[in-house]
């Protein structure tokens, strides 16, 4: 599979590296966006942290759960979003993901605050650190 059919997923397996190497994989909600695909989670997120400090990452197609639906591993460069960025992430993910999509994310918005949650883009290929 190829980065651009990745993006058109329901759900893909992000997967952040600890400080000592370990991957932690999360499984999320995404939406293509030119050639970066973006990511909408909760600010104060482990996957956030581990991001900030290092933006390798790799992304797998999987079901809601986790659970790997395809042999194919991209990798990527992820980076955090501003503010104004991360509500272009919001409208992206209300309009791919629906009634669902726009409970969730704009019911998080509502009631805990714009703050509380963040856009992720991840691009093809690694960066330097």
């Amino acid at each position: 599979m190829v980065w651009n059919e990745l993006a058109q997923e329901k759900y893909l397996l992000l997967t952040t590296f600890k400080k000592d190497g370990v991957a932690v994989a999360t499984p999320v909600w995404v939406v293509p966006d030119g050639e970066r695909i973006l990511v909408w989670t909760d600010a104060k997120s482990w996957k956030v942290k581990r991001l900030r400090r290092n933006p390798t990452v790799t992304l797998r197609a999987c079901d809601r759960r986790g659970h790997p639906t395809g042999e194919q591993v991209c990798d990527g460069t992820g980076r955090v979003l501003d503010a104004a960025g991360t509500e272009r992430v919001r409208d992206l993910i209300t309009g791919k993901y629906g009634v669902i999509g726009t409970l969730v994310v704009r019911g998080h918005k509502l009631f805990l605050g714009a703050e509380k949650s963040i856009g992720l883009a991840i691009t093809p290929g690694h960066e330097p650190a």
